[in-house]
């Protein structure tokens, strides 16, 4: 069990998802943006494996505008030797990880605009982890997507869509349950025509299941990974006493997360803390699992 945070660290001065606006695009701006993020993203990692932080989400905006047809820059080719050396530092010193495309990024729209861009996009994301020549455990996570007025008809449409990716993509991709619209149930239909691995996420689950309990959940999306998908992956969150529903709670609630690696033991997984306060919450989270069996990293 690795325990990460995503995107974001609050310690560092630094940012690895600078952007600029679409009508200011040039090659030159897009090189000097990216050179900024691959060296923030450098020192998160660093800072990371400093203090036994071995999972983290890298940005989706690493690289401004990279699935967009205004990109015309060959930065694959510009910053090669760059992504190398960050893949063998992430592989070095045991780390994992992982992206997740924003809630735009949808492959059962019954928009083929939305599509094509969504195709686009993930191509991108496989390309990122490519780049740095990791292996099958840097994932790719998507959420199904809509349901139009017809939820089976869009999870046949998903599965249509899943059928046509790039295998480049395909080797990456892993579906998550989400808090609205589409269950650990529903993920599983999908698994069971499509082999796709599903990341089981304890907050989403928390306001839309079909009654299973947490643990019952953590193993059946568990099982749909094969060795070489790596461990499987989850998404941590708490509710947020106070606040609406579905809102990500600022620090972690140790005492929730402890009753979590209790209810869920001896399954094994790696855990992505989605709480506001990224690493703060994560070296909090790394102390209160020191005495678990499966748990690796702490500083």
């Amino acid at each position: 069990m690795k325990i990460g945070y995503p995107c974001i660290n609050l310690t560092l001065p630094c940012r690895a998802g600078r952007t600029f606006r679409l009508k200011s695009y040039s090659d030159e701006r897009l090189i000097d943006t990216l050179d900024g993020n691959l060296s923030c993203l450098c020192r998160i990692l660093s800072y990371n494996a400093e203090h036994g932080i071995l999972f983290f989400r890298i940005t989706s905006d690493l690289v401004p505008f990279a699935s967009h047809p205004v990109c015309t820059c060959r930065w694959q080719e510009h910053f090669a030797q760059e992504f190398q050396e960050i893949g063998a530092f992430i592989r070095d010193r045991g780390m994992r990880v992982s992206m997740h495309p924003d809630q735009f990024i949808v492959l059962n729209s019954p928009r083929e605009e939305v599509v094509a861009r969504s195709v686009r996009e993930l191509a991108y994301h496989a390309e990122v982890l490519d780049l740095m020549h990791l292996d099958c455990s840097a994932r790719i996570q998507l959420h199904v997507g809509g349901v139009y007025g017809d939820k089976p008809g869009a999870m046949e449409r998903f599965v249509s869509r899943y059928a046509e990716l790039d295998e480049a993509v395909l080797r990456r991709l892993v579906i998550e349950n989400d808090d609205r619209l589409y269950t650990v149930a529903d993920c599983l239909v999908i698994h069971d025509t499509t082999g796709v691995p599903i990341l089981f996420d304890t907050f989403h689950h928390l306001w839309n299941s079909s009654g299973e309990p947490v643990r019952d959940a953590v193993g059946r999306c568990g099982a749909t990974w094969a060795a070489a998908d790596g461990i499987p992956m989850i998404d941590y969150s708490s509710p947020n006493p106070g606040e609406r529903p579905g809102k990500h709670p600022q620090s972690i609630d140790i005492a929730d997360f402890s009753h979590f690696l209790e209810e869920t033991a001896p399954l094994d997984f790696d855990v992505m803390l989605e709480i506001k306060d990224k690493e703060h919450s994560a070296l909090r989270a790394i102390a209160a699992a020191r005495s678990d069996p499966r748990f690796i990293g702490g500083a």
